[in-house]
């Protein structure tokens, strides 16, 4: 808020990573009405499944995430939304995982950033019963597949419209709502 109060002239602003958990009514209320916010948040989800958050000690709930998700939507339904998830977290279940697969549904994420768990020595989780290598490398392989039908759907949507594009150089770019674009620079550009 601080930031759009001071510079008016700001025309858009992009929220990196985000907990649902962290955000209050204020900032809520602008990531909901404020325009010059970006339409693209990336969510640090992490599991879709209450017992997993519990055992990585995430304050969200999946829950949480779905409503914070659900509200984005019905204020925005141009927002978009990435989010990490790790495939494979000690004691996860196939039902649990299945968990994870359906709130990628619920909450309308268009792109995964999937990190398959390793264990780190002295951490809680590398005490916990792990799941085999060969388990982990399948569901992460699950989640990047799901990601590529999202990224693909969602790009079929842009298809034929016109966007603001934010260039990176190197004829490169972010749509608002963060999908890449790439182009053939000319003479006009």
């Amino acid at each position: 808020q601080f930031i759009l109060a001071t510079i008016p002239s700001l025309k858009r602003l992009r929220i990196s990573s985000i907990d649902s958990i962290e955000i209050d009514p204020k900032l809520m209320d602008l990531l909901c009405h404020e325009s010059r916010l970006m339409p693209h948040l990336h969510l640090s989800l992490q599991s879709g499944d209450n017992m997993i958050l519990k055992r990585m000690k995430r304050r969200h709930s999946r829950e949480d995430s779905i409503k914070f998700c659900s509200i984005l939507k019905k204020f925005r339904p141009e927002i978009t939304f990435s989010a990490d998830i790790i495939a494979g977290f000690p004691t996860e279940t196939e039902e649990m995982f299945k968990n994870t697969i359906s709130i990628i549904d619920k909450c309308k994420i268009d792109k995964i950033h999937v990190f398959p768990y390793s264990a780190r020595l002295g951490t809680p989780a590398s005490k916990m019963p792990q799941i085999p290598k060969s388990e982990i490398d399948k569901r992460a392989s699950k989640l990047r597949e799901l990601s590529n039908k999202k990224v693909k759907k969602h790009l079929k949507t842009k298809i034929g419209s016109v966007q603001k594009v934010l260039i990176e150089g190197n004829a490169k770019g972010f749509t608002e709502d963060y999908s890449r674009v790439s182009f053939q620079e000319g003479p006009n550009i």
